[in-house]
């Protein structure tokens, strides 16, 4: 009997002791879910703020690749307009390299021409002279 009231003390006892560590176990796991919760709240609010952060990132990245894209299409423009005026530039050098051997050709052929006239003149007058001196000699040595 003794020995029954003996175990029935150490049953007591481990059922105190075993009672005592569950308790103290449940109030740990008690703060434990406290600061879980705090720490979900903190990192929730968090989350929050760098999701709305990313989102106004996000929003300024794309009108920033959209400014990029705009910019692309104006240099793409201006590329084409530099394209045509160089065209232009070198369709009017072209012009006036023909314009110019267009005058030299005009020149050699008023040269010539000139030198031809002169020719000719002189020629027609000699013959003139020629000519009208021989008569009045001829007229004047048979009178």
């Amino acid at each position: 009997m003794i020995i029954n009231q003996i175990w029935l003390g150490l049953i007591a006892l481990a059922v105190l002791v075993t009672a005592g560590f569950v308790i103290y176990v449940a109030i740990e796991l008690r703060k434990t879910a406290q600061s879980l919760r705090e720490i979900l709240k903190t990192t929730e609010e968090s989350i929050k703020t760098t999701l709305e952060s990313t989102k106004t990132t996000m929003e300024e990245l794309q009108q920033t690749l959209k400014s990029i894209r705009n910019i692309s299409d104006n240099l793409s423009d201006v590329s084409m307009d530099i394209k045509t005026f160089s065209g232009a530039v070198k369709d009017v050098g072209e012009n006036v390299k023909n314009v110019g051997t267009l005058v030299k050709d005009v020149t050699s052929a008023i040269t010539i021409k000139s030198s031809s006239l002169k020719v000719g003149i002189k020629t027609a007058l000699e013959v003139l002279l020629v000519n009208l001196l021989g008569n009045l000699f001829k007229k004047g040595g048979q009178q």
